[in-house]
């Protein structure tokens, strides 16, 4: 088995695939509060817990770990993790790592390496042109050529740290549930924040979109992360929502990693 372990600022996404199946199928996947401060022996046992809702062993049954992170803690711990309980070399993107995928960026040890997995995914699955748009702590944009190389993007907070700011800055306002309000003109305090949550983002999103494509052309736009479910719905320029989009780029990165004889 192969365990691919997308390490946000927030969250922390474990993915589960059957190493020598070629189809890419994602056999389960769970999405975890990131915890900077966890140990390898910490992190080993809530792997071992979710694997054997599986009925496998972290020891004996998994073959692979590809990992991409941007917590350099946890990053040092997953290898440590590697090393005493499952005696493998993580794949851990970043530099030297082989992706298939030239970065035209000034420094492209400066792209993170969820936004590398997200391009070689979505590249795969659509081709090129392609906007990646991941809703996570950050939402970000990543655009890749119609060769398939990664042209740079764009970075502005995030929907949930966004409201944090807002209701720790405005002491009359509450926090409210992310959903979709009843109308774009609320009615309510609660709806016109969601309002200015939902349809406001899906308005940026749609603005980002068409002004990356009158620098690249036309390209088909993918949404990922946590919050894409939110979003996607709504926004116009959004084609196809991919959940485990950095996933299935971690698989691929994997397997281009491996020595094949």
């Amino acid at each position: 088995m192969l365990l691919v372990i997308d390490v946000g600022n927030t969250q922390t996404v474990v993915g589960l695939y059957d190493s020598g199946d070629r189809s890419h199928q994602l056999l389960d996947h769970w999405r975890l509060a990131t915890r900077a401060e966890y140990t390898s022996d910490e992190l080993s046992l809530q792997l071992r817990h979710l694997l054997e809702t599986r009925d496998l062993d972290l020891a004996t049954d998994v073959r692979g770990v590809a990992v991409s992170s941007g917590v350099p803690s946890i990053t040092f711990e997953l290898r440590r993790l590697c090393e005493r309980y499952l005696e493998v070399e993580p794949v851990v993107l970043g530099a030297g790592v082989r992706t298939g995928m030239p970065v035209l960026y000034d420094n492209p040890k400066e792209v993170g390496a969820d936004r590398i997995a997200n391009a070689v995914g979505a590249y795969d699955l659509y081709g090129g042109p392609t906007i990646v748009v991941d809703f996570g702590t950050a939402t970000t944009f990543d655009v890749i050529s119609e060769k398939g190389e990664y042209l740079g993007g764009a970075i502005v907070p995030g929907i949930e740290i966004s409201m944090d700011a807002l209701f720790g800055r405005a002491a009359a306002l509450r926090r409210v549930e992310l959903v979709e309000p009843r109308s774009v003109i609320g009615k309510t305090t609660v709806e016109s924040i969601q309002s200015g949550a939902v349809y406001g983002y899906s308005a940026l999103v749609d603005g980002m979109c068409a002004r990356i494509e009158a620098v690249i052309g036309e390209a088909t736009v993918i949404a990922t992360g946590g919050l894409a479910g939110l979003i996607a719905p709504v926004a116009s320029s959004i084609e196809h929502e991919e959940p485990w989009l950095t996933l299935h780029g971690l698989r691929l990165i994997w397997e281009k990693n491996q020595d094949h004889d």
